[in-house]
């Protein structure tokens, strides 16, 4: 049924394709804030707390290991309780634990909520997605992913606009970085519309056996003959992206001051290259419906390889702020890709395990990525070197995308 006087859809009734995309990509946005919002505050958080390089890349590697465990316990809870709850929980669990760490005083409370703050984020990304994917037809289904995943631009861009105006600001006696973090905290009360406007998937409405099976025969089932090789095709291709992703673009704000930017140009730089994600996202969007998911995965990854190599070789502010645009544009279109590959993989009864498996997988590079970045700045390595390992990094993804994946395009989901 549907309340005729509020227009709310009843749990499992059908949810118009474009009212889908806005409701679960608001919520998509907002987790992109938080990511976004932190690449900046590591940058003030060196400045006012005198942070090393290994200390702000433990700050990065934190909020991975929270994605890491998040990603895993929700995507599995998705298919025990489904997948509107987890994406609500998930929602409300980051930003109050964004809108604490607000208060941190010391970097180990920090880490502690950007843990918690992690939890959150790995979670609602690969539940968010199953959800949508089961919610469209076949022949729009890989579109209207990475439209989904759009939205992340947006909370890039609202990230990088709030940071600008916010961070360097004086709100004297609280420091603009904290000001930001409180802001991130709003998002929470997004989880009572999404209570109110989104049904559950109807796929997994229906599927009443997935509420009977175990986890346990969930998460072996992922690896059962049929699905091995995707299996391990994703888990090879989540670590590469999230690794070279985290590593890079947590970095950023960062890369743009140590090259002898001050703060604010830093971020209006990185805002720039920000504004190229968009693009990347909807050339992405109409390409994997023509050609297919490998072609985008492959094209855009291999873009993304050379884009980095340059950026970290770049010496020049034309070249750097170019190659930065590119990395975004071809980066961020390929996570689209990414997205909506991941679900395609399963069917519906082990299909936010396994997704939740291999986000899980991938977060684990990001725990590596920007420690890595620390420690060879750390060790005196140049940011080309550093660079360099996250091209060949991507490119190892590219490899198991075409020897060991399978085309998904236009497929339909069981």
């Amino acid at each position: 049924m549907v309340n005729n006087t509020r227009g709310i859809p009843a749990e499992g009734q059908p949810i118009s394709k474009n009212k889908l995309l806005k409701v679960a990509g608001v919520g998509w946005m907002f987790d992109a804030m938080d990511v976004g919002i932190l690449s900046f505050v590591i940058a003030a958080l060196a400045s006012d707390w005198g942070l090393s390089a290994a200390e702000k890349g433990w700050i990065g590697s934190v909020n991975s290991i929270g994605m890491a465990v998040g990603a895993l316990a929700f995507g599995i809870l998705a298919d025990k309780i489904g997948r509107k709850k987890i994406f609500m929980w998930t929602l409300v669990l980051f930003s109050v634990a964004s809108g604490l760490s607000a208060f941190a005083t010391t970097l180990t409370v920090f880490l502690l909520l950007r843990f918690l703050i992690g939890m959150g984020l790995g979670g609602e990304l690969p539940v968010a997605s199953t959800l949508v994917s089961e919610s469209v037809k076949a022949e729009e289904r890989g579109r209207v992913v990475v439209l989904l995943e759009s939205f992340w631009a947006g909370g890039w861009l609202l990230a990088a606009i709030i940071s600008y105006f916010v961070i360097p600001a004086d709100f004297w006696p609280i420091e603009g970085w904290r000001v930001a973090l409180l802001i991130t905290a709003l998002p929470a009360f997004y989880a009572i519309y999404i209570r109110m406007k989104l049904p559950d998937s109807p796929q997994f409405a229906v599927k009443e056996e997935s509420k009977k099976r175990s986890i346990w025969q969930n998460i072996s089932d992922v690896w059962a003959k049929e699905y091995r090789k995707s299996t391990l095709m994703l888990w090879i291709l989540w670590f590469a992206v999230v690794f070279s992703y985290y590593g890079m673009f947590l970095w950023l704000p960062t890369v743009m001051v140590d090259k002898g930017f001050d703060m604010i140009t830093s971020f209006k730089y990185v805002l720039i290259m920000t504004l190229a994600q968009l693009p990347g996202y909807f050339t992405a969007a109409w390409f994997i419906e023509k050609f297919g998911r490998k072609f985008v995965l492959a094209t855009y990854l291999i873009g993304t390889a050379a884009s980095a190599f340059v950026f970290g070789n770049a010496e020049t502010i034309g070249v750097l702020l170019t190659s930065g645009m590119l990395l975004s544009f071809f980066n961020l279109g390929a996570w689209g890709a990414l997205y909506a590959y991941t679900p395609e993989q399963y069917p519906g009864l082990i299909r936010g395990t396994g997704s939740g498996m291999a986000a899980a997988v991938g977060r684990i590079g990001g725990i590596f990525g920007p420690s890595l970045v620390g420690i060879m700045l750390t060790k005196g390595y140049a940011y080309g070197s550093i660079f360099t390992v996250f091209c060949i990094a991507i490119l190892i993804g590219v490899a198991a995308v075409l020897f060991l994946g399978k085309e998904t395009k236009q497929t339909e989901l069981r």
